[in-house]
């Protein structure tokens, strides 16, 4: 039983580390597309 909850627990993490660059990465591209519209730069 240790050894199944150890795999599930070491399996899991990457799905929320994708999840959370996911939002990462979707929040900056829609920060670069309304600063190319506006004829700005990101920094």
């Amino acid at each position: 039983m240790e050894t199944i909850l150890l795999t599930l627990y070491v399996l899991v993490w990457p799905v929320i580390v994708l999840a959370v660059m996911s939002l990462l990465v979707k929040g900056f591209v829609a920060d670069w597309r309304e600063a190319r519209r506006e004829g700005r730069t990101l920094l």
